[in-house]
Protein backbone atom coordinates (compact mmCIF):
# COMPACT_ATOMS: atom_id res chain seq x y z
CA UNK A 1 0.00 0.00 0.00
CA UNK A 2 1.06 3.56 -0.56
CA UNK A 3 1.61 5.44 2.67
CA UNK A 4 -0.76 7.93 4.23
CA UNK A 5 0.63 11.45 3.81
CA UNK A 6 2.13 10.80 0.38
CA UNK A 7 0.96 12.36 -2.87
CA UNK A 8 -1.42 10.08 -4.78
CA UNK A 9 0.13 9.24 -8.16
CA UNK A 10 -1.80 10.77 -11.04
CA UNK A 11 -3.02 8.52 -13.84
CA UNK A 12 -5.28 8.54 -16.87
CA UNK A 13 -7.56 5.62 -17.77
CA UNK A 14 -10.76 5.12 -19.77
CA UNK A 15 -14.12 5.16 -18.00
CA UNK A 16 -17.20 3.09 -18.74
CA UNK A 17 -18.03 5.43 -21.65
CA UNK A 18 -14.57 5.14 -23.20
CA UNK A 19 -13.59 8.69 -22.16
CA UNK A 20 -10.22 9.43 -20.63
CA UNK A 21 -10.35 10.34 -16.95
CA UNK A 22 -7.42 11.46 -14.79
CA UNK A 23 -7.15 11.58 -11.04
CA UNK A 24 -6.10 15.23 -11.38
CA UNK A 25 -9.55 15.96 -12.90
CA UNK A 26 -10.88 15.69 -9.33
CA UNK A 27 -8.54 18.18 -7.66
CA UNK A 28 -10.56 20.15 -5.12
CA UNK A 29 -12.68 17.12 -4.19
CA UNK A 30 -12.05 14.18 -1.89
CA UNK A 31 -11.72 10.93 -3.83
CA UNK A 32 -12.60 7.46 -2.62
CA UNK A 33 -10.42 5.39 -4.94
CA UNK A 34 -11.19 1.72 -4.69
CA UNK A 35 -9.60 -1.22 -6.47
CA UNK A 36 -11.62 -4.39 -6.98
CA UNK A 37 -11.06 -7.70 -8.79
CA UNK A 38 -13.92 -8.18 -11.26
CA UNK A 39 -17.18 -6.65 -12.49
CA UNK A 40 -20.46 -8.49 -11.97
CA UNK A 41 -19.18 -10.87 -9.28
CA UNK A 42 -20.90 -11.18 -5.91
CA UNK A 43 -18.33 -9.38 -3.73
CA UNK A 44 -17.64 -6.63 -6.23
CA UNK A 45 -21.37 -6.09 -6.78
CA UNK A 46 -21.95 -5.82 -3.01
CA UNK A 47 -19.19 -3.24 -2.73
CA UNK A 48 -20.33 -1.20 -5.76
CA UNK A 49 -23.98 -1.24 -4.67
CA UNK A 50 -22.89 -0.22 -1.16
CA UNK A 51 -21.16 2.83 -2.62
CA UNK A 52 -24.24 3.48 -4.79
CA UNK A 53 -26.56 3.46 -1.75
CA UNK A 54 -24.31 5.90 0.09
CA UNK A 55 -23.39 8.05 -2.91
CA UNK A 56 -25.73 10.96 -2.06
CA UNK A 57 -24.14 11.15 1.41
CA UNK A 58 -20.63 10.80 -0.04
CA UNK A 59 -21.20 13.67 -2.50
CA UNK A 60 -22.77 15.74 0.29
CA UNK A 61 -19.44 15.35 2.11
CA UNK A 62 -17.58 16.70 -0.94
CA UNK A 63 -16.28 13.38 -2.22
CA UNK A 64 -16.54 11.26 -5.35
CA UNK A 65 -16.07 7.53 -5.86
CA UNK A 66 -13.84 5.98 -8.50
CA UNK A 67 -13.56 2.22 -8.94
CA UNK A 68 -10.70 0.57 -10.84
CA UNK A 69 -10.36 -2.99 -12.08
CA UNK A 70 -8.66 -4.73 -14.98
CA UNK A 71 -12.01 -5.28 -16.70
CA UNK A 72 -12.65 -3.76 -20.13
CA UNK A 73 -14.55 -0.55 -20.82
CA UNK A 74 -17.37 -2.68 -22.27
CA UNK A 75 -17.58 -4.82 -19.11
CA UNK A 76 -17.62 -1.65 -16.96
CA UNK A 77 -20.43 -0.24 -19.10
CA UNK A 78 -22.44 -3.43 -18.50
CA UNK A 79 -21.75 -3.28 -14.73
CA UNK A 80 -22.76 0.40 -14.51
CA UNK A 81 -25.91 -0.17 -16.58
CA UNK A 82 -26.99 -3.35 -14.77
CA UNK A 83 -26.77 -1.74 -11.31
CA UNK A 84 -27.31 1.96 -12.22
CA UNK A 85 -24.01 2.89 -10.61
CA UNK A 86 -23.73 6.70 -10.26
CA UNK A 87 -19.93 6.85 -10.15
CA UNK A 88 -16.96 6.32 -12.44
CA UNK A 89 -15.39 2.95 -13.16
CA UNK A 90 -12.00 2.95 -14.84
CA UNK A 91 -10.47 0.21 -16.95
CA UNK A 92 -6.88 -0.83 -16.16
CA UNK A 93 -6.42 -3.96 -18.32
CA UNK A 94 -2.64 -3.85 -18.11
CA UNK A 95 -2.86 -3.24 -14.32
CA UNK A 96 -0.42 -0.31 -14.53
CA UNK A 97 -2.35 1.86 -12.06
CA UNK A 98 -2.91 -1.14 -9.80
CA UNK A 99 0.85 -1.68 -9.73
CA UNK A 100 1.40 2.05 -9.12
CA UNK A 101 -0.91 1.89 -6.09
CA UNK A 102 0.61 -1.42 -4.92
CA UNK A 103 -2.60 -3.46 -5.12
CA UNK A 104 -1.53 -5.91 -7.87
CA UNK A 105 -0.45 -8.87 -5.74
CA UNK A 106 0.23 -12.57 -5.80
CA UNK A 107 -2.90 -14.39 -4.67
CA UNK A 108 -3.73 -18.02 -4.04
CA UNK A 109 -6.89 -20.02 -4.70
CA UNK A 110 -7.08 -23.74 -3.97
CA UNK A 111 -3.29 -23.86 -3.85
CA UNK A 112 -2.91 -22.20 -7.26
CA UNK A 113 -0.91 -18.98 -7.24
CA UNK A 114 -1.76 -16.14 -9.61
CA UNK A 115 -1.51 -12.37 -9.88
CA UNK A 116 -4.62 -10.31 -9.17
CA UNK A 117 -6.13 -7.24 -7.55
CA UNK A 118 -6.07 -7.02 -3.78
CA UNK A 119 -9.32 -5.30 -2.82
CA UNK A 120 -8.08 -1.97 -1.43
CA UNK A 121 -9.39 1.54 -0.88
CA UNK A 122 -7.68 4.91 -0.65
CA UNK A 123 -9.11 8.22 0.50
CA UNK A 124 -7.41 11.12 -1.25
CA UNK A 125 -7.93 14.69 -0.06
CA UNK A 126 -8.69 17.80 -2.12
CA UNK A 127 -4.98 18.46 -2.68
CA UNK A 128 -4.21 14.93 -3.88
CA UNK A 129 -2.69 13.55 -0.67
CA UNK A 130 -3.52 10.07 0.58
CA UNK A 131 -5.24 10.43 3.96
CA UNK A 132 -6.41 6.83 4.42
CA UNK A 133 -5.21 3.54 2.94
CA UNK A 134 -7.05 0.26 3.56
CA UNK A 135 -6.07 -3.11 2.17
CA UNK A 136 -7.89 -6.44 2.07
CA UNK A 137 -11.18 -4.64 2.69
CA UNK A 138 -14.46 -6.51 3.09
CA UNK A 139 -16.75 -5.66 0.17
CA UNK A 140 -19.96 -5.40 2.18
CA UNK A 141 -18.41 -3.24 4.93
CA UNK A 142 -16.07 -1.00 2.93
CA UNK A 143 -18.63 1.60 1.71
CA UNK A 144 -19.90 2.33 5.24
CA UNK A 145 -16.34 2.32 6.53
CA UNK A 146 -15.43 5.03 3.99
CA UNK A 147 -18.48 7.16 4.87
CA UNK A 148 -17.29 7.11 8.50
CA UNK A 149 -13.76 8.07 7.45
CA UNK A 150 -15.20 11.06 5.54
CA UNK A 151 -16.66 12.25 8.86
Amino acid sequence: MLEVGTKAPDFTLQNQEGKEVSLSDFKGKKVILYFYPKDLTSGCTKQACGFKERYPLITEKGAVVIGISKDSVKKHEEFVTTYALPFTLLSDPEHKVQELYDVWKEKSLYGRKYMGTERSTYLIDEEGTIVKALQKVQPAKNPEQMVKVLG
